[in-house]
């Protein structure tokens, strides 16, 4: 590291007001070969200044950015995040964020190493499958205010007006300590070779690369998409991590059922009622199941019946609407209920010397 290198970026981050990068930086500079005249000198400064866990930045959520024309809050809070049930992660993803939030609990390790945190990471998936969520739990484990853009607010009519509304909320983010959620991040970060969108969104992706590139270290940028395809490849490369969420499948399923409809004991709900319940729930999302399990709990109150009573009923209602494949697989599990061949084959639209064929399949395995 050259002593005019290290002085040209040093004194860029102090202008931009970034403290505990600054501190960063100089611990890194401290470690330099090319600078070792000085490392003791810089040693004792970062010894005697606050510790980089320490804040440095004001919590206050004064002067939060509005619209010049609507007058329109641009951002959103959640002060305090919390969650009714426990977020249902597949490995990976569990694995992933873990790690985002061991980077934050040890600054000082990575520092000594010449690292930063990331600080940017971006969540792909179908709507539903938790991808707010989960910034609302990094949020929630870094105890940190969570800011989600309020893109209804910051798309404006007047031309030039939506890229200063989106550097303003990009700014004060940085001038707290929080989780900034970009949700739909395709709105503003289309692909620029989009021949049908007008001269002011590809600007917008311009404004929005050179703010990314300016995140700071100590804070942490999350955003979301549902559509990967419309961003801009320019984009793609700005983000640190790129984390996939899928939609659930068996596992994930029965774990959202037993947390949304409030199952204790397995015992309460025969294993084939759920295992049907659980395929008419393939390639939907954990969203689905939720809004699912919620009627199905009404009805247990409105109605007075079982909770069995109620999903059997649901199956009954659903069966005919799953794929060709699982219907087979749902009309054996129906027949060891107890449905008859002539009920079971009126259900699934499926002959009855198609159900025998797969009940003597499934008996012969």
């Amino acid at each position: 590291m050259k002593k005019d290198e290290a002085l040209v970026q040093l004194s860029r981050l102090a202008l931009a007001g970034r403290r505990q990068d600054i501190q960063l930086y100089i611990r890194r500079m401290a470690r330099s070969k090319d600078l070792a005249d000085v490392s003791d000198q810089l040693n004792q400064l970062l010894h005697s200044s606050p510790s980089l866990t320490a804040p440095t930045k004001s919590r206050s959520f004064n002067a939060v950015p509005v619209d010049m024309d609507s007058r329109l809050q641009l951002i959103r809070f959640d002060h305090t995040p919390s969650f009714d049930v426990e977020p249902i992660w597949t490995d990976p993803i569990a694995r992933s964020l873990g790690q985002i939030i061991e980077e934050r609990g040890r600054l000082d390790d990575l520092s000594r190493a010449g690292l930063v945190p990331t600080k940017t990471v971006l969540f792909v998936g179908e709507p539903g499958v938790g991808k707010t969520l989960a910034a609302k739990w990094l949020a929630q484990q870094l105890q940190l205010p969570l800011l989600i853009l309020d893109l209804s607010a910051v798309m404006s009519s007047f031309l030039g007006r939506t890229g200063t509304n989106l550097r303003m909320v990009l700014d004060y983010a940085k001038s707290i300590d929080c989780v900034l959620l970009l949700d739909e991040i395709d709105a503003i970060a289309k692909r620029r070779d989009d021949a049908a969108d007008i001269g002011e969104l590809k600007r917008l992706v311009n404004v929005l690369l050179q703010e990314i590139d300016d995140w700071p270290a100590t804070n942490l940028m999350v955003a979301a998409t549902n559509h990967p395809t419309l961003l801009d490849p320019a984009v793609w490369r700005r983000f640190e991590k790129v984390l996939g969420f899928p939609l659930p499948e068996a596992d994930a399923i029965r774990r959202a059922l037993y947390e949304h409809l409030q199952i204790v004991d397995s015992s309460t709900i025969p294993k084939e009622l759920l295992d049907a319940l659980i395929l008419l729930f393939d390639g939907k999302s954990f969203s689905d199941i939720e809004l699912v399990s919620t009627q199905l709990r009404k009805e247990m109150v409105l109605k007075q019946l079982t909770l069995p009573e109620v999903i059997k009923q649901y199956i009954l209602d659903h069966a005919a609407t799953i794929s060709k494949e699982r219907r087979r697989e749902l009309g054996n599990l129906l027949l060891d209920m107890g449905h008859s061949q002539r009920k079971v084959s009126g259900l699934l639209n499926m002959g009855r010397d198609t159900l025998r064929k797969v009940k003597a399949k499934n008996e012969s395995r």
